[in-house]
């Protein structure tokens, strides 16, 4: 069964790698695409088979802290990934603390992202 993954980074070209890496996961993967934090969240609020949210956290409109408040106002179970270039421990902690589920750091290597998406979906 496929994985529906909202990607929200305000790079498409990051968005683009990002998707690469996930088809490189051996899951399938249906990839929704957003440019900011606003936009993730109006396509999360619109499309209940989303399984995943992988986002930036520096964005434009609303950063990813912000999205990850407003995505656990309305579900508190859905794993949110932070990928990002950010590298402050009190940014991580405040992600974590706010309701994100993992942290990666740009640039990335895909084996980690298959590695995150093989302990999320353990069933594929």
């Amino acid at each position: 069964m496929s994985k529906t993954v909202l990607l929200v980074d305000d790079s498409q070209t990051m968005r683009t790698i990002l998707g690469q890496a996930l088809n490189l996961s051996g899951i399938q993967i249906n990839k929704i695409d957003a440019e900011d934090g606003e936009k993730a969240l109006e396509i999360f609020k619109s499309n209940p088979s989303i399984d995943l949210i992988i986002t930036d956290i520096n964005m434009p409109k609303m950063d990813g802290i912000q999205l990850i408040e407003e995505i656990r106002k309305i579900s508190q179970t859905i794993p949110i990934l932070v990928l990002t270039t950010e590298t402050k421990e009190t940014l991580k902690q405040k992600a974590m603390y706010m309701g994100a589920s993992g942290w990666i750091v740009k640039p990335f290597k895909p084996n980690q992202i298959s590695a995150v998406l093989k302990e999320i979906f353990p069933n594929g």
